[in-house]
């Protein structure tokens, strides 16, 4: 399926593989992503270019995701989804996540997902 409206997407996770194949998967359905595998890198990308969303593992090297989601929400304005081995909503939102995914995330989940919070961008 192909996005109704193409997203500038921010992926920002450590595990290279998963970030790579969650990056083909979106590219092939309309979206523009570009990939970071730390907070410090996510926010030396949102300051060299514009995302609509941002699509976050909690769990960073360097820091939180729910502390690198507030700075992009500051800085940026940006609104981000949680990507989470466990379902920590309340964190989640606090910081500016604005829907959270519990791992293993089914395409399809995150396809419907990423459409509802366009709708509201």
């Amino acid at each position: 399926m192909v996005a109704k409206k193409p997203l500038r997407l921010l992926i920002v996770e450590d595990h290279v593989d998963s970030a790579e194949l969650l990056a083909e998967l979106l590219v092939s359905r309309g979206h523009h992503v570009r990939i970071a595998g730390t907070a410090s890198a996510a926010l030396a990308r949102a300051a060299e270019e514009p995302f609509d969303l941002v699509v976050s593992d909690v769990g960073l090297p360097d820091a939180s995701g729910y502390e690198l989601m507030a700075k992009l929400r500051d800085r940026h304005a940006l609104k981000g989804i949680a990507l989470t081995g466990t379902r920590t909503t309340d964190a989640a939102a606090a910081s500016g996540f604005v829907a959270v995914l519990t791992k293993p995330i089914a395409l399809r989940t995150l396809e419907e997902t990423l459409e509802t919070v366009a709708a509201r961008l």
